[in-house]
């Protein structure tokens, strides 16, 4: 079982080169994607007038989103693994396949990425707002939290397929390719009903900006759920334990 080979690690790991250089990679790569794509969203209002709710804007936002997710990935990919997403690291944890400590500087770096970026944002597009995640009328907080369960599902399954599992071979630029394109297929299902995040640090970075908070909780609860099952899936059915082996930072 996956859940028996979760590792604590040690205090001194977060000290180590190897980790620090990795947490500076998640920032990087956060930075870059939450840059791009929350200010697409920005830009599609500027020009449509309010516009982003729109189905063209939930468009623009799907292929922003895959596009810059694809590059955050593929650079931090040979640093960090390119995890670029604190319910990723979550769900490579309860694998096994990170330890508590790095998972913890991972999630520290990924929402400083995600706030710096929402902050160089506001400061470049003259005080223009950062909109939070927010559920949309008729959808409630429970529904909103399936949504992020089922999405981040896919695409924490997504990356076990294409990214951890040994059995992948030499796929090379195909992971960030299908990470990216499973979370514009995500938007362009979910867009509509809570904004579909499917990632904590995308929704902390605008609520600390916009200090927004409202059914923020939703957006950590359903993404580390959803993470969490794919782990235990995908190991349980698709890894065996003979082909079991720590993976290096390259890999995943």
């Amino acid at each position: 079982m996956p859940i028996s080979r979760i590792a604590v690690g040690s205090p001194v790991e977060a000290g180590q080169a190897d980790a620090l250089k990795a947490a500076l990679a998640e920032f990087i790569s956060v930075l870059i994607f939450v840059f791009a794509g929350e200010g697409s969203g920005m830009a599609f209002n500027k020009l449509t007038d309010d516009g982003s709710s729109t189905p063209a804007g939930l468009v623009a936002a799907a292929l922003a989103h895959a596009l810059a997710l694809f590059v955050a990935v593929s650079v931090g990919a040979n640093i960090s693994g390119g995890h670029v997403n604190p319910a990723v690291t979550f769900g490579a944890f309860v694998g096994g396949h990170i330890t508590l400590v790095r998972s913890i500087l991972y999630w520290i770096a990924q929402l400083l990425g995600s706030v710096v970026a929402c902050l160089l944002l506001k400061f470049s597009t003259g005080g223009m707002t950062t909109s939070a995640f927010s559920l949309s009328s008729g959808v409630g907080a429970w529904n909103a939290v399936v949504f992020e369960i089922v999405m981040t599902f896919g695409l924490v399954y997504t990356v076990y397929a294409t990214a951890v599992d040994p059995k992948k071979g030499n796929i090379g630029i195909i992971a960030p390719i299908a990470i990216g394109f499973i979370v514009g297929a995500n938007i362009l299902a979910g867009g509509a009903f809570d904004g579909a995040s499917m990632n904590p640090a995308v929704s902390f970075g605008p609520a600390v900006v916009s200090w927004t908070w409202d059914n923020h909780w939703v957006y950590w609860l359903g993404p580390f759920i959803g993470s969490a099952i794919a782990a235990i899936v995908y190991e349980v059915f698709f890894i065996a334990p003979s082909t079991y082996e720590e993976l290096p930072n390259a890999d995943f």
